[in-house]
């Protein structure tokens, strides 16, 4: 058994002061320090008034944008489609599973160090597809020990058949570490032919696909099928509940009312919007259908707190009210996140409550200010996350990372990331 000591709760339920937690693989105990007592205790961690959160969750991802880092290739884009062309169509195509490997240990040790303890990826790589998801696994879950939900994104760009048996044969397994969705790019790169295929292959699997991201998908899925894109995919049957529904810039009430009705989520990407230039989604259109939606950042970077802290001012502006959209609305929208890992793995992650699983970050904090139940929420927002820099991370009561040194050697890692990156790249520039 192990024990953290003197430490602040918050789990984006409730502030408690001076506890201790127990636990192995699942919270055991929670008490306050008062009441402590170290019988059957094996590690101590004394944390000193540190807050102890919940594990963080990225609802959709790209772990391969990793390797784009720094690369070097003509980019000069004027439309999003551009920014497909010219850069992340041209990444994917190159992409290996010595890439695919290497880019997810990379990414899976940038959300250690950001507090990320579970992700939902959407992955593409045009050079090796069968195993591809496998290997990402590998890096992600078996070997740094998070929790990860992943597709491969099937495409009329790829060999279409490989795209969907790598899709179907990986999520045959899951365990609480992993499972698998069935991955799809976009409406504008999937032919009738191939949703129908997709369709008859699926039996119930929820899908993974980017949705009215920018208005040329929209405009693109209009002009071939007369329909909006939702209203295609649903013809197909393709939204089965629990599908995740990314992006939904450029969806209408009548969409809504559909991905309502079908239980999928939508998963908000505001920063990779905001520097894509498709535009800001309607927040008010999903909270009047009661859509679940959750928080991605669409492979930028880790940090998805900058997406906590992006999504409630980008919804101000975009709903024309400071008022419109609040801290409520994105603790609804953190927590639509924990609720559908735990159903997707089985597990309970979420919340510091005996039962659930011990992922969980340490956050030193000193307030400036009185901190106390009614305005925590307000310190974890303008104070912690503004300056979000976890200390310890632990993953079903595994330590990941003591005292910000993530227990991974990551020199020797990034070292022949870098070779790796530059295969890439040269194959890219070709």
């Amino acid at each position: 058994m192990k024990v953290l000591t003197n430490v602040s709760i918050y789990d984006f339920h409730s502030l408690r002061k001076n506890c201790y937690i127990k636990f192995n693989s699942e919270i055991e105990e929670i008490g306050e320090m008062k009441n402590f007592n170290d019988e059957d205790i094996n590690e101590i961690y004394n944390l000193k008034g540190s807050i102890v959160m919940p594990g963080l969750t990225n609802c959709h991802t790209h772990i391969y944008s990793t390797l784009s880092r720094g690369m070097n290739a003509p980019f000069n884009p004027k439309s999003f489609q551009d920014i497909l062309d010219q850069l992340w169509w041209k990444l994917d195509a190159k992409l290996d599973n010595e890439a695919n490997y290497y880019s997810a240990l990379v990414y899976g040790i940038d959300c250690i160090k950001n507090g990320v303890t579970s992700i939902i990826d959407h992955h593409a790589s045009g050079l090796e597809i069968i195993y591809s998801l496998s290997e990402i696994k590998k890096a992600i879950s078996n070997e740094l020990g998070l929790r990860g939900i992943f597709c491969f994104e099937t495409s009329d760009r790829f060999n279409t058949y490989e795209c969907i048996k790598e899709n179907i044969e990986f999520s045959r397994k899951k365990d609480e570490k992993f499972a698998g969705l069935f991955g799809m790019h976009a409406s504008l790169s999937l032919s009738d032919k191939s949703l129908s295929i997709i369709s008859k292959e699926l039996n119930g699997l929820p899908i993974h696909i980017h949705v009215a991201e920018s208005q040329e998908d929209v405009e693109d899925c209009m002009e071939k099928h007369n329909m909006s894109i939702v209203k295609r995919l649903d013809k197909f049957n393709l939204l089965n509940e629990e599908s995740i529904l990314a992006h939904c810039v450029h969806i209408n009430d009548e969409d809504a009312k559909i991905i309502r009705d079908r239980n999928c989520r939508i998963a908000i990407n505001p920063t990779s919007n905001m520097n894509n230039a498709v535009g800001i989604a309607n927040y008010e259109v999903f909270r009047k259908n009661k859509i679940k939606c959750m928080i991605g950042n669409d492979g930028m970077g880790a940090n998805i707190t900058r997406d906590y802290l992006n999504v409630v001012y980008a919804m101000k502006n975009r709903l024309g009210s400071p008022t419109k959209f609040g801290l409520n609305d994105l603790l609804e929208l953190i927590q639509n996140g924990y609720d559908y890992v735990s159903n997707i793995l089985n597990i309970k992650i979420g919340k510091i409550e005996e039962g659930y699983k011990s992922d969980f970050i340490t956050v030193p904090y000193e307030p400036p200010t009185p901190l106390n139940d009614d305005n925590v929420l307000s310190h974890i927002f303008f104070g912690v996350f503004e300056s979000f820099h976890p200390k310890d991370v632990w993953v079903d009561g595994k330590m990941l990372m003591e005292n910000y040194e993530v227990k991974y050697d990551t020199e020797a890692l990034y070292e022949k990331s870098a070779k790796v990156a530059e295969k890439v790249w040269e194959r890219v520039n070709k």
